[in-house]
């Protein structure tokens, strides 16, 4: 029987499966939809659909750099537990090291490393280790020179807090300090020019509508307006905060005074942004009863 693109989309829809799964279960079982189930079923790669709809919203976030160019990449888990799992750190390791050949996650995913894709990777880790997991994201620092730190490591390069810091001129010793200030004070954008349009528009709006509220005359009001932006700026971005080692100098007058240039930073902390459910636990036993 012949193996179509929709016979294998359908198998994947239903199970989970990867694409070359899929279709190495039909081919195997002459494209019996059911066989192909119970096919991999016994490989243990259904295994994984049965988690998939869990929230992974711990695991770790590992960081590597490669000359001038740093990767900071998070592969999540649903629980801390997996996070201290030996296996599990030797592979998202291995996934750090390979995104320094490539620049986006998808590109990532389908790169090879010990022979199979990193995605296939992930799935059969999924039904080794029995929880759900995905690769979430990647980014890239590029610099003449990037430093990499991991906040409270867990082991070597990977923990819950990874930053990057891309340096013009020669680190000597600064590039760590900057980094651990960017762990601690978890800036929005490198400068006014990087911050989000529509962010420092409403935080505009605000301003006004508080000095609105003052009944003060509008030529105060506008001054109290530029007074409190630029406060707002000096907090959210990096060059504009005081820097935690020495909060006499801003970040960007500090780097200068070390003989650097800041060009680009990141700063990733595993699960942010992502919704986790919040259960209790007398409602998940109830759940469960009913079901």
């Amino acid at each position: 029987m012949a193996i179509t693109a929709a016979l294998v989309k359908e198998l994947r829809d239903s199970t989970g499966a990867g694409m070359m799964d899929a279709k190495k279960a039909l081919t195997e079982t002459d494209g019996d939809m059911e066989a192909a189930v119970d096919w991999l079923r016994t490989k243990g790669l259904a295994k994984a659909a049965k988690k998939s709809g869990r929230v992974a919203a711990e695991g770790l976030v590992a960081v590597a750099v490669n000359g001038g160019k740093g990767v900071a990449v998070e592969v999540n888990s649903e629980t801390d537990f997996v996070g201290k799992n030996a296996d599990f750190q030797a592979m998202v390791g291995k996934i750090a090291t390979a995104a320094t050949g490539v620049d986006t996650v998808e590109a990532l995913a389908k790169t090879e490393v010990d022979g199979k894709p990193v995605e296939t990777m992930i799935t059969d880790a999924v039904a080794t280790i029995g929880e759900n997991m995905s690769l979430r994201r990647m980014t890239v620092v590029e610099g003449e020179t990037v430093v990499s730190y991991i906040h409270n490591s867990v082991t070597d390069g990977m923990g819950k807090i990874g930053v990057l810091v891309g340096l013009k001129g020669a680190d000597n010793g600064i590039g760590k300090q900057l980094a651990m200030h960017i762990a601690a004070a978890n800036p929005a954008a490198l400068s006014e020019a990087d911050l989000d349009a529509a962010v420092v528009e409403k935080e505009r709006q605000v301003q006004i509508d508080i000095a609105k509220e003052s009944g003060k005359p509008d030529a105060v009001i506008e001054k109290m307006i530029v007074g409190r932006m630029k406060k707002f700026m000096s907090e959210v971005t990096l060059l504009g905060q005081a820097f935690v080692v020495n909060p006499d100098l801003t970040v960007e007058a500090a780097a200068k005074e070390a003989g650097v240039e800041i060009t680009g930073f990141v700063r990733m902390e595993v699960g942010d942004g992502i919704e986790k459910k919040e259960e209790d636990f007398a409602a998940e036993v109830a759940k469960a009863a009913q079901g």
